[in-house]
């Protein structure tokens, strides 16, 4: 008995050995072969192919310095997580790179060399309620030029690969990219007029940042030619715009070159005499660039503005679905542009429709929801319950903001349009008109891509900012990510091609859709129960009418009832129980909207807090008892 167990253990003894030995072995053979597999959703551990591109032109090394408080009980458990997941995929960069991105990893703990590091490179320290200070930064270096990311942030973890790669764009190019601005409004501000006497403004905020980040060059509503060296033509509200401008940008598109377009039906921000008004007033300027679109086969309804009950702002008698409050539902997360934004901030914003030409293909940014439908300009600043009124949604996602892409054909088919000459006096002769400035090109030699947007307001101050009181300071804050958004457009499109095609990192969380597409349908039907009752009190105001109109005929065109009929107090009887009963279904409607949002609420943490730990406990138990029964079977035998 003695033997067998000195045996027993020596055959173990060996063969743990024996197995290491293997493990060993193999892990060695298999470290030899980079295979690597990304099982997760959404690939969130895999580099896009853009990036790739991108990398694979690096010329020198690139590195980046990881800043990270690591082994502190300071540092949130949440940005702990997160904090490794940037630590894997900055190793996922220096393997695509094949060594040409260095990641250095430094501990900047308090009064430490790290920490001063950290300061040099404007990372920053971030705060606890405590006042204990930790660090999670990076920044990037090429060569003398240094981008940092100061503050790395889970809520922007979708973004991680974008920002990542756009700063090493931004470090490894030679000199800031030339963006061209023409714009209806004062967008970079102007100086004092002595002629009409306005006063100076200064830039709005979207141009001082964009000034910070590019080479500004300002071009006119008429101008005749888009400078070669223009990679991007950003176009803010260009009413009264020329023909020939509208030619210039068609070529500069044929050309390769970028066009961002901000269009508006109703510009709240750009209040113009009402000169159709004999008691003066304003009224909301409008733009559109119309040779183009109808070259495209894009259409922007002039005369509406789009109304979407999912996303309106404000509530009860102060609700206005014209001012749309938009969040990710709204937006084509799949393009790195959305992705980076978050909320925005929508006033009167037209759609897009039409049939567009062969060649080009669309893909929405933003869209309103299904709940959703244009109204009237007359309306869209009403609010409450008039603005609702006769509401009707299309049952379609309307696009607020779209990228066409293709091969796109010259919207001047006949060549550069003849500016008009005025008419020669009498006498002289007539002078013949000027000759074309260049070569007309009548299509692109190569695929290329504008993005439309049908709102302006949205870049204004005062609908992108709002001025905090700080410490006796005033602070611009924005309140929303519409001027990421078009800081975003031009960054991408002025950046190399292969941002472009960057798509953003999947999320490791999902967020909860289910609970507003509930409201959003029962508010439907709750429009809807309002309308029926509007069209009965309307029918029913009619046979009153028409009652009354009856009666008197009979009594006499002399003399009108004064007294009510048996007929018309049954059915204003009638009419005040169906009225009575309908408020009973809305109501009923409310208490059952917020008794299933909490049921799905409630059910909804339930699975996600309790339902893994109980089926792991499950399936431990389930494992002890089948390993128990084993024993005993053994023992019996």
């Amino acid at each position: 008995m003695k033997k067998n167990n000195l045996t027993d253990l020596f055959y173990s003894a060996g063969g743990l050995i024996l197995l290491g030995l293997i493990l060993i072995a193999g892990n060695f053979l298999l470290g030899t072969f980079k295979f690597r597999a990304d099982l997760t959703q959404g690939s969130v551990y895999t580099l896009s192919e853009g990036t790739k591109a991108i990398l694979s032109k690096l010329e020198a090394p690139v590195t980046i310095r990881y800043y990270y408080t690591q082994g502190s009980n300071v540092v949130p458990v949440a940005l702990k997580t997160y904090a490794k997941r940037v630590e894997d995929l900055l190793a996922e960069y220096t393997s695509a790179s094949n060594g040409k991105v260095i990641v250095e990893k430094f501990n900047p703990e308090p009064d430490s060399d790290a920490e001063e590091s950290a300061e040099l490179d404007n990372v920053e320290g971030q705060q606890t309620d405590t006042g204990e200070k930790f660090y999670l930064g990076l920044s990037i270096a090429f060569l003398d030029k240094k981008e940092s990311i100061g503050v790395l942030s889970g809520d922007r973890e979708q973004l991680l690969e974008y920002d990542l790669t756009s700063k090493i764009s931004q470090v490894t190019r030679a000199k800031k990219p030339v963006i061209g601005l023409m714009a209806g409004l004062p967008v970079l501000g102007q100086p004092l007029d002595p002629m009409t006497k306005k006063q100076p403004t200064l830039p709005w905020v979207l141009g001082a940042e964009l000034k910070k980040m590019f080479d500004i060059r300002k071009l006119e509503l008429s101008a005749k030619k888009i400078d070669d060296d223009i990679k991007v033509l950003l176009v803010i509200h260009p009413k009264n715009i020329t023909e020939e401008a509208e030619y210039a940008i068609d070529q500069f598109v044929l050309r390769g070159g970028k066009l961002i377009a901000f269009v508006d039906p109703y510009s709240y921000f750009d209040q113009q005499p009402d000169m159709q008004n004999p008691f003066g007033g304003n009224q909301a300027g409008s733009s559109t660039l119309y040779n183009l679109f109808k070259g495209w086969g894009v259409e922007l309804d002039g005369g509406k503005v789009i109304a979407d009950m999912t996303f309106p702002s404000g509530a009860g008698p102060r609700l206005l679905p014209t001012l749309l409050m938009l969040n990710n539902e709204a937006f084509n997360m799949n393009d790195v542009v959305m992705s980076k934004v978050g909320t925005m901030l929508v006033p009167f914003a037209g759609t897009f429709k039409g049939k567009l030409a062969d060649g080009l293909k669309q893909s929405p940014l933003i869209h309103t929801s299904k709940n959703a439908m244009p109204v009237d300009l007359i309306i869209a600043t009403l609010t409450g319950e008039p603005s609702t009124k006769g509401f009707q949604p299309s049952g379609k996602e309307e696009p607020i903001a779209v990228r066409i892409t293709g091969k796109f054909k010259s919207a001047f088919p006949n060549g550069e349009p003849v500016a008009p000459q005025a008419p020669a006096k009498k006498g002289e002769p007539i002078q013949p008109p000027p000759p074309a400035s260049g070569q007309h090109m009548r299509q692109s030699l190569v695929e290329n891509s504008v993005v439309l947007v049908a709102d302006v307001d949205m870049l204004t101050d005062g609908a992108a900012l709002e001025t905090q009181d700080v410490f006796g300071q005033k602070v611009v804050v924005p309140r929303n990510g519409n001027l990421a958004f078009a800081q975003s457009l031009v960054e991408q499109l002025s950046g190399d091609q292969n941002l472009m095609n960057l798509r953003s990192r999947a999320s490791f969380t999902k967020p909860l859709t289910v609970l507003r597409n509930m409201e959003a349908q029962a508010q439907q039907v709750y429009l809807g129960k309002i309308k029926t009752l509007e069209d009965g009190l309307n029918a029913t105001t009619e046979k009153l009418q028409a009652l009354q109109k009856g009666r008197g005929a009979a009594a006499g065109a002399a003399k009108a009832p004064t007294v009510l009929t048996p007929e018309q107090q049954l059915e204003i009887e009638r009419f005040r129980k169906q009225s009575n009963e309908t408020r009973k279904e809305l109501k009923s409607l409310r208490k059952n909207l917020r008794v299933d949002s909490d049921r799905l609420e409630l059910w909804t943490k339930v699975i996600n807090i309790g339902l893994i730990p109980v089926l792991v406990a499950i399936l431990g138990l389930g494992f002890a008892l089948s390993k128990r029964r084993k024993l005993r079977a053994a023992v019996t035998s």
